[in-house]
């Protein structure tokens, strides 16, 4: 019997959840290189919960790999599974979501019950609906730059691959039953765990009438097919099928793959771990005797507290994320206990932004830190970055964001220089990189449409008028301004001139905010007058240009 999904991994002495599961793997002293494999039914748009799996099994990969082991990492596209429903959303190749009526929906519709791979592709790029989102989950690894394997179930029954592990299921039907049977209640005398692809209409169905292992067919009629709350309608055509012209069901077919790849380890959504997993288990043990993987089973991820969901529409993809984020800092979401449920909230990706930050200084010595979290940060800090620099320059996210507000480059180096964010001696490199993140900032502003979605008007003045006391108040801020002060005191300053003048306080800022984003609204005023050149402020106040 494998190991505990629930136990692999955890407690121990090690500060890294990636080498406790290493430490399983290698307990069981496998022949390089060892195989990890992840998996998913590309049966919509791949979202960053989908990339669960790959990112587990990098890790895992990559501890193995630092201890001298060669290491194998696939993903297998369970492409020949049929289409059960028509999701609300998809994504073309460059990652553009789309609903379903700016595609063809129908034709989805029409193919129901076909496994993805004999569905034409909706966009018309790839060659099936399978191919198509197997492509987008490829992309989504490349973005990262993780390197995985692609396997397409599909090309392995076409291939002859499966053929052997369906023949002994076959073989074994009655004991397949048994074991089934505790797991699935449709399970009666006559059930075969084979799904033959019906020659008339393409769909996968259930109604195996005979099997004849030495000829190495399987005939069917085309029968209905229940899919959740609907019933896809068989042709009702009867034929036969050989072993290549259908496939096993997916609790068999799961541990097939881990004969066929030879797999040591393969983690898994928790909602895997109650039903799948033991079941998977108990078939490989007992039905095509076989040693299961080492497993881990690891908690989903929601949206901003909702569930992630490709059939919803509630998703947020790779593509999306690294719009916001650099890829190391989503790639350190995944360091974290898989174990414990995580929210992807995009409003409040900053703090994201800033436990990498910080998790970075704690990798070079740069803050104080608790021993866990120092040694967290040495083993894993490596595997996050493509290569660990001292030299590199992180600004802060949210000041990132207030430099967004600008699209001036030399405006936002000599505002993050100012603010002592750029080191005088920082290379070249490194404050290119460093004002990346701008842009990144930039769009999660306008994205959330949060405090730091304004764009400041340098290029030209705001067509704005005022009044008399209004006036003379801004005139008397910009001479305020040109004294040097520091942003809480131009804060403050604009509360008593205001006063001075018999202003309404609100009405004043909104004078100020004009001014600078032709908006009534904007940033705290006095610290982000503060962080702009002295020269350009005070000129605006004064309404110069």
């Amino acid at each position: 019997m494998a190991e505990d999904p629930y136990e692999v991994g955890r407690g121990g002495t090690r500060a890294f959840w990636a080498d406790s599961v290493a430490d399983a793997v290698e307990a069981r002293d496998p022949e390089d290189p060892i195989v990890i494999k992840g998996g998913v039914s590309p049966s919509g748009v791949p979202h960053i919960g989908h990339f669960n799996e790959i990112m587990r099994g990098y890790y895992v990969a990559e501890a193995l790999r630092d201890r001298g082991h060669e290491v194998r990492q696939v993903f297998t596209a369970d492409d020949k599974d049929r289409l059960r429903k028509v999701p609300r959303q998809l994504a073309d190749l460059d990652w553009n979501v789309v609903g379903l009526g700016e595609v063809n929906a129908g034709a989805l519709g029409r193919n129901l019950g076909k496994p993805y791979t004999d569905i034409p592709d909706p966009f018309g790029c790839c060659d099936s609906y399978g191919a198509h989102f197997t492509t987008l989950l490829k992309q989504s690894a490349d973005l990262v730059g993780v390197d995985v394997e692609f396997v397409s179930n599909t090309e392995l029954y076409a291939d002859g691959e499966f053929e052997a592990v369906t023949r002994r299921v076959l073989e074994r039907a009655d004991r397949a039953r048994e074991v089934l049977a505790e797991y699935q209640n449709k399970v009666d005398d006559d059930y075969v765990p084979f799904l033959p692809q019906c020659a008339e209409c393409g769909k996968l169905t259930e109604g195996v009438t005979a099997v004849d292992l030495e000829a190495g067919e399987v005939s069917y009629v085309c029968e209905d097919v229940e899919a959740g709350d609907q019933t896809i309608e068989g042709c009702g055509h009867e034929g036969t099928a050989t072993l290549r012209d259908g496939k096993l069901p997916w609790r068999f077919e799961w541990p097939g793959q881990w004969e066929l790849l030879g797999v040591d380890f393969e983690p898994f959504g928790k909602d895997h771990a109650e039903g799948s997993w033991p079941s998977g288990e108990d078939i490989a043990e007992n039905v095509l005797d076989i040693q299961p993987p080492v497993p881990m089973v690891y908690e989903w991820f929601t949206l901003d507290g909702e569930p992630l969901s490709s059939s919803s529409g509630n998703v947020i993809t790779v593509d999306e994320v690294l719009d916001i984020l650099e890829p190391e800092v989503f790639r350190y979401f995944f360091v974290k206990d898989p174990r414990k449920q995580r929210d992807f909230s995009v409003a409040h990706v900053d703090q994201l932004v800033d436990e990498f930050d910080r998790f970075e200084r704690q990798y070079f010595g740069e803050v104080d830190a608790e021993d866990d979290e120092r040694e967290l940060a040495e083993r894993a800090y490596p595997m996050v970055v493509d290569e660990p620099r001292e030299e590199r320059v992180r600004i802060p996210y949210t000041f990132a964001a207030v430099l967004g507000m600008t699209d001036d480059p030399d405006l936002r180096e000599e505002i993050a220089r100012k603010e002592g964010h750029i080191p005088d001696d920082a290379p070249e490199w490194a404050v290119e990189a460093a004002l990346a993140r701008v842009e990144r900032a930039r769009e999660w502003a306008r994205r959330t449409d949060n405090e730091f979605n304004y764009e400041l008007k340098r290029a030209e003045l705001p067509d704005a008028t005022f009044d008399d006391a209004t006036a003379a108040a801004l005139d008397e801020l910009a001479d305020f301004v040109a004294e040097g002060h520091d942003g809480e005191a131009i804060q403050g300053e604009i509360y008593e001139t205001a006063k001075r003048n018999d202003i309404d306080i609100g009405e004043f800022f909104s004078a100020g905010y004009r001014l600078l984003f032709d908006d009534t609204e904007g940033p705290q005023l006095g610290p982000f007058m503060a962080k702009l050149d002295r020269e350009f402020v005070v000129s605006r106040l004064r309404r110069e240009r």
